[in-house]
């Protein structure tokens, strides 16, 4: 019964029979592995002999996103994603979408919802990891027999609940703007709001409505679930909020997540350190997600506005012995889904940035508002928060302690018609020194890796072509190791 509930068996059964699937991809993440074989053979119970069952287990990419690339090599039709999730848009398969049900306690919940959110004033917005969605009526029972036994203006705090976008993504409709797709439940909050009288907000599987007039500043954020990639994702794109967070593994109340706006003052200083960047890698971090190849033109077509170099490279996940591989980059822009963005880049040798800092830092006379976006749709054919200024001007290095003339190649028409020739004219145009002191101005030079390459003191294997002819090979040992056949034995 608990393997039927938590991978809810015959959901999946009734999924693939009504699509008329015969060739399905169960996608598993390495945790819940070891729970594959027991659930490929519950629902052989359930399906036809003609259902071909393919387990996916050690994805390319995040196991949050659909391995399309895994399941196009068994020729799947659709995957079954099990486990946490980022709930991307899929980009060529369906996929139904398993949460999965983590235990909590749901009256200790409740309690620490209704106390706390007495305590702030604040009308409380409860959101939480997809893991738990399974227990949010009950917690909205709960809270409310609660709340109705307080008496006078205690028990006027309003609670508001965010809902589960969907569990089955079809890659017809992720170009569809949410209300189209039936995404946003009517009754996500207390009393019925219609779509003129309410403003929608979505992010990593979640919706929720507001009241229109009402800014999310105003709301105490409670998240119920892990200190894991989602909740990292909810504490940097709305970091002005209060936000508290209930561990339901501990049944304890987290009050201080300082740790997590922190984060903040360290990307901000990434985006100054790329500026100064002369070569920028770009990481292809997801071959599944809907606009991924949108993304990646986009800032292809930014670092060469801002006069740098790109190279894009295609390596799973990354860490910091594959990026040792280019030294020549000084900074790359991961590519990848909201929740696995983010890379801690203390242990790599260049900084790893988002696309949304990539914007910022290459987007001349941009400025950092405090605002952060994660989420593709909001970053493709989109501009930072402040339109950016043209400007003549040497831009001011934090890091350099000087003022930095950087290449600008947006006027030039040539560079895209001649490609190497008009970029040193164009270089030599804009290295020209307007500052009356030379040795206060650094100046920018781009470079090709393909000049790091030449100066590299190791190239490669270098095999020149020899007219003699090959020496004889000698043989190998043969036979088994406990005795070989040119080996003596005793006694022989």
């Amino acid at each position: 019964m608990e393997l039927e509930s938590n991978y809810e068996i015959r959901r999946v059964a009734d999924f693939i029979r009504s699509n008329y699937f015969t060739r399905v991809a169960l996608q598993f993440p390495d945790e819940l592995l070891k729970d594959s074989m027991r659930v490929v053979k519950a629902l052989r119970q359930e399906l036809s002999s003609s259902v071909k069952l393919y387990v996916m287990a050690d994805t390319t990419y995040g196991s949050c996103c659909v391995d399309e690339v895994g399941a196009a090599h068994v020729n799947a039709e659709c995957v079954i994603h099990y486990g946490h999730t980022c709930l991307s848009p899929t980009s060529r398969l369906p996929a139904l979408f398993i949460f999965g049900k983590a235990s909590i306690s749901t009256s200790n919940c409740a309690r620490n919802v209704l106390s706390h959110g007495l305590k702030s004033g604040k009308p409380v917005l409860v959101l939480f990891g997809l893991e738990y969605a399974h227990a949010i009526p009950d917690i909205r029972e709960e809270l409310a027999r609660n709340a109705s036994s307080l008496s006078g203006s205690t028990s006027m705090v309003e609670y508001f609940y965010a809902d589960v976008s969907c569990s089955v993504v079809n890659p017809s409709e992720t170009s569809k703007p949410a209300n189209q797709l039936g995404l946003v439940d009517s009754e996500v909050v207390n009393g019925c709001l219609t779509e003129e009288t309410s403003q929608n907000y979505s992010m990593g599987g979640l919706s929720w409505r507001l009241p229109k007039g009402r800014n999310m500043e105003e709301y105490l954020l409670f998240w119920i679930g892990m200190d894991n990639p989602a909740f990292a994702n909810l504490a940097l794109t709305f970091n002005s909020c209060e936000i508290v967070r209930y561990d339901a593994t501990e049944d304890s109340l987290m009050t201080d997540v300082s740790q997590q706006t922190k984060i903040l003052k360290r990307r901000y200083y990434l985006v100054q350190k790329a500026k100064d960047a002369n070569m920028v890698g770009i990481l292809v971090g997801t071959l599944g997600v809907a606009g991924y190849l949108h993304i990646i033109h986009q800032m292809r077509e930014l670092v060469t506005k801002a006069g740098k170099k790109s190279y894009t490279f295609v390596m799973g996940r990354p860490n910091p012995a594959k990026l040792a591989n280019f030294p020549e980059c000084d900074v790359f822009i991961n590519v990848s889904c909201a929740q696995t963005a983010l890379l801690d880049s203390k242990e790599f040798f260049a900084p790893v940035i988002t696309p949304f800092e990539a914007m910022l830092a290459f987007e001349r006379g941009s400025q950092w508002t405090g605002a952060y976006v994660l989420e593709f749709p909001e970053l493709i054919s989109s501009t930072p928060s402040v339109v950016r200024e043209e400007s003549e001007e040497a831009r001011f290095s934090f890091l350099q302690g000087g003022y930095v003339e950087d290449l600008d190649l947006r006027d030039n028409e040539e560079v895209e018609k001649d490609g190497m020739s008009a970029l040193v004219n164009a270089t030599e145009k804009a290295l020209q020194v307007r500052d009356e002191d030379s040795q206060s101005l650094t100046k920018s030079i781009p470079k090709s890796g393909a000049e790091y390459l030449a100066r590299r003191s190791y190239q490669g294997l270098d095999i020149k072509e020899s007219n003699s002819l090959p020496q004889k090979f000698l043989s190998g040992r043969s036979g088994k190791a406990s005795g070989y056949k040119h080996e003596k034995r005793n006694g022989n």
